[in-house]
């Protein structure tokens, strides 16, 4: 099992899971460091080209001087930089990292399925909307998380007239969305600027939501890996890990579970996707070793699984709970769908066209991302064959991305029929 962190903070657990969204190289990854102290970019490719391909994850205590006023009293640290006053611990949170690249976007809306709230950054040195910050938003409005701050970074690099132009046009872009009366907070990420602004801000508009945790558990699946270092002898090889988030119910170590849709097989020259059953050998979340996850931050489960089955993310997207109570497998399902008006993320104004026969779709249906083709229209409903299964349950939400361009697309959503 990997050593969780010892500090006084230990026995927290993260109440809320925020997501970090908006345009590539806004500053996403730079904030979560600056809240956590943890850089999310870990994977090679993401530092190599410095942008975020896989959700990040990090946890962060946010705390209170019982000295300091206001603003000042607030920070993601436990000693206070303003009187050196050892401070209070409010909560702690989950924050998620999410990329903001175009070819990136299934990757988002897969980790929006997971979030409670939202910070949306804008970068105070480029022209806003840029097409991402756009799109985003967007689908923070599909999936219904209307928890938004519009963080304006990068503040120390632009002149006091191009940050209030700025700020005009981030007013202006917000004008009838679900966004439109958020708090706009102006920090520089790279400098520590308003951070404790930021925090003061977070506490009070993020509120910790109610959970359902006497409901059959659901776990998404965002990440999966090996934790085994090269060389690591087969007696102390450690079982697969499983990182995501619960959406509903108590999961505890000990526990039999089923992930579903499970494992791809070729079976008589036919492809099949069977569920995978296994033992919960150990939990973290907030960093710490825990007996069960509830609903609320970011989690990582061990499994006895072989890693070779989990690593590099193979098996992302699929639902942990437990067996006979875990939702239907669907490999076509058809939905009525609604288009928007315009293709979110273009650069052109383009029209949304009517969904077509025969064309091939991205579909994101809570933490999974896949494609299918379309084979039915019947008046206002759509029959789609799924080529990677998902698993769901009637009346799930779907965001509809099409090919546009070489780029996927967001032109609408719906929910399953």
């Amino acid at each position: 099992m990997v050593k969780a962190k010892k500090d006084s903070t230990k026995d927290m657990v993260p109440e809320i899971s925020i997501g970090l969204v908006g345009h590539v190289d806004h500053g996403k990854t730079t904030l979560t460091q600056a809240l956590s102290g943890k850089w999310t970019d870990v994977h090679s490719e993401e530092l190599k080209r410095g942008i975020t391909i896989r959700l990040g994850y990090a946890d962060a205590v946010f705390y209170k001087c019982p000295k300091c006023k206001d603003a000042d009293a607030y920070s993601a640290l436990p000693k206070c930089s303003k009187c050196d006053s050892e401070a209070i611990p409010l909560r702690k949170v989950s924050f998620i990292d999410a990329p903001g690249h175009e070819t990136l976007m299934a990757t988002m809306l897969s980790g929006a399925a997971i979030i409670d709230a939202a910070l949306l950054l804008v970068s105070a040195n480029e022209d806003c909307p840029q097409p991402q910050t756009r799109e985003h938003l967007m689908a923070l409005e599909i999936i219904g998380v209307k928890n938004i701050i519009v963080v304006q970074n990068k503040i120390d690099i632009v002149s006091k007239e191009d940050l209030i132009k700025n700020h005009k046009q981030i007013k202006k872009f917000l004008k009838g969305t679900i966004a439109e009366n958020s708090p706009i907070i102006p920090i520089s990420a790279q400098h520590n600027i308003n951070i404790d602004v930021l925090v003061q801000t977070i506490q009070e508009q993020f509120q910790s939501p109610k959970r359902e945790s006497n409901a059959d558990p659901l776990f998404y699946i965002a990440r999966s890996f090996d934790v085994n270092k090269p060389g690591t002898l087969i007696k102390n090889i450690n079982g697969g890990v499983l990182g995501g988030a619960m959406s509903v119910g108590v999961l505890k170590v000990g526990e039999t579970i089923e992930i579903r849709p499970g494992l791809k097989k070729e079976k008589q020259g036919k492809t099949v996707w069977e569920p995978i059953t296994t033992e919960i050998s150990g939990m973290i979340t907030g960093e710490s070793e825990v007996k069960e996850i509830t609903p609320g931050g970011s989690a990582a489960i061990q499994t006895k699984l072989d890693p070779s089955i989990v690593k590099t993310d193979s098996l992302v997207g699929n639902v942990i709970g437990l067996p006979e109570h875990m939702p239907e497998v669907f490999e076509e399902f058809k939905f009525k769908p609604e288009l928007l008006e315009r293709v979110v993320g273009a650069k052109d104004d383009l029209i949304v066209d009517p969904i077509k026969k025969g064309e091939t779709l991205m579909l994101n249906v809570n933490a999974t991302a896949t494609v299918g083709l379309v084979v039915d229209l019947k008046k206002d409903f759509i029959h789609i064959n799924l080529k990677k299964p998902v698993c769901a349950s009637n009346g799930d939400r779907v965001t509809i991305s099409r090919m546009i361009g070489a780029r996927w697309r967001l032109i609408g959503y719906g929910n399953l029929d």
